[in-house]
């Protein structure tokens, strides 16, 4: 039927929840089902925008906060042309971390509201899935290669673990919290079924816009 489209799947989660990983693998396992599937991630490094948050997130530059946050929001912004051609041809998108993640580090700083965090992503695609990989911040600090980055320290990722659970309360959002403590194979098992049932329930649907009336 023509028209109908893919659906926009989105990955969250704290630092080392094992979000790269699943997302890749959901990649997978949906073409192997026989569904149109690709992968996107946050931020999108290889850009212009992309390659200055890439050089703040490995310690090798310093940009003021409200900056970098702004920085992050307009690196999903040039992608939502490619975005919505994809979902709109029928293509289901798997994206690994988007505005939440924005919203719940920057909040999780000093002197920034949700409010203001949120603003300039107002109007990007809505997610038709959000799925939260849940991790517990000690378990996360366990895992390899955390540390790495400027915000992989344990007391931030607890704030950050908070502010995620805020932006749960949202109910006009489609959250499903996973219990990424699980092995790899149980964690796909279960975002697998979930993501399939939303690409069935969407494919008539019109993209929605993410944190505004509609």
């Amino acid at each position: 039927m023509a028209g109908r489209r893919g659906a926009l799947i989105v990955l969250e989660g704290a630092d080392r929840a094992g979000k790269s990983t699943q997302a890749r693998r959901l990649v997978e396992r949906l073409r192997q089902r026989g569904h149109r599937a690709d992968g996107m991630r946050f931020p999108e490094r290889t850009t212009e925008i992309g390659k200055l948050i890439s050089s703040y997130l490995e310690k090798k530059s310093n940009i003021e906060d409200h900056t970098v946050h702004l920085l992050f929001s307009a690196n999903r912004w040039e992608q939502v042309p490619m975005m919505k051609e994809m979902l709109r041809s029928g293509v289901t998108l798997v994206v690994d971390r988007y505005a939440f993640s924005g919203v719940a580090f920057t909040s999780s700083k000093e002197n920034f509201s949700m409010k203001w965090c949120k603003q300039p992503d107002e109007g990007l695609p809505k997610p038709d899935l959000i799925l939260f990989l849940n991790l517990s911040p000690e378990a996360a600090a366990a895992r390899g290669g955390f540390g790495n980055e400027i915000y992989e320290t344990s007391d931030f990722q607890v704030k950050v673990q908070k502010r995620y659970q805020e932006l749960m309360e949202d109910k006009s959002l489609n959250w499903k919290l996973v219990d990424a403590s699980q092995t790899v194979d149980d964690v796909l098992k279960e975002i697998t079924g979930m993501s399939e049932g939303i690409i069935e329930d969407v494919k008539d649907q019109p993209i929605g816009k993410l944190w505004t009336e509609e």
